[in-house]
């Protein structure tokens, strides 16, 4: 026993840990998303989501195997469309647009709420080191939830089908334009794949999110303020 003991003691958990600590940000990341959009198509009227069972923190029902392997490597990526029926709202083409909009706003709020929490939180964990190693795997939890969901709503933006910003392309767009447009869906995720891994996009999108990821950080000053005292 005292060896097992031992060797518990001795192992590396760091890599295990480093995986968690991409993996659960990316999972919470992907279930809001597709919940914000779910939840706002049934209260525009649509209750397609609802009746599929999406409208769920499971985060199970709503990933797509590739679109979580991108969020973990790239820190951008998808998660596996919610059901949507426009012609259930009662205006069409905003009901729709809204919706598409109502997953990168989700995406912005997770990441200011993040944020808050890595200021608020920094000095006790990181600093006085309150919880020890756990207390800087929270910061680090926090830091990474803010920065992959930035990352994920700046990405569904692009005016790529299937991601969001197609659909909101679609309110400003003639029909005949849009159907056009959505002949070559199934080629979309394909395309943004080639141009992520050859780095035509990924090098772009990530300067994107780093730019603005620089902005919203005054919402980690400002926690970090509430906890030493310089708002006085």
């Amino acid at each position: 026993m005292d060896a097992i003991t031992e060797i518990w003691k001795n192992l590396d958990w760091s890599v295990p840990v480093e995986i968690l600590l991409r993996v659960l940000p990316a999972l919470l990341c992907i279930t809001l998303h597709e919940l914000s959009h779910g939840y706002t198509a049934w209260r525009l009227g649509d209750t397609t989501a609802r009746d599929a069972g999406r409208l769920t923190l499971n985060p199970v029902k709503h990933i797509d195997p590739m679109g979580l392997l991108m969020m973990v490597v790239f820190r951008f990526g998808w998660a596996r469309p919610v059901p949507v029926n426009m012609f259930r709202f009662r205006h069409p083409r905003r009901g729709m647009a809204v919706t598409a909009l109502a997953g990168p706003v989700s995406n912005l709020l997770i990441c200011l709420t993040a944020l808050f929490l890595y200021g608020l939180t920094f000095r006790p964990l990181m600093v006085d080191g309150v919880l020890g190693a756990a207390g800087r795997y929270i910061s680090q939890f926090f830091y990474l939830t803010a920065y992959i969901s930035l990352g994920m709503g700046i990405f569904n933006l692009l005016p790529v089908p299937p991601l969001d910003g197609s659909k909101v392309l679609y309110s400003v767009l003639s029909d005949e334009a849009y159907l056009k447009l959505m002949r070559y869906e199934r080629y979309g995720m394909l395309l943004l794949l080639v141009l992520v891994w050859s780095g035509v996009l990924g090098s772009p999108l990530s300067q994107a999110v780093s730019w603005t990821f620089d902005k919203v950080f005054a919402a980690a000053e400002f926690g970090y303020k509430l906890t030493s005292g310089g708002l006085n």
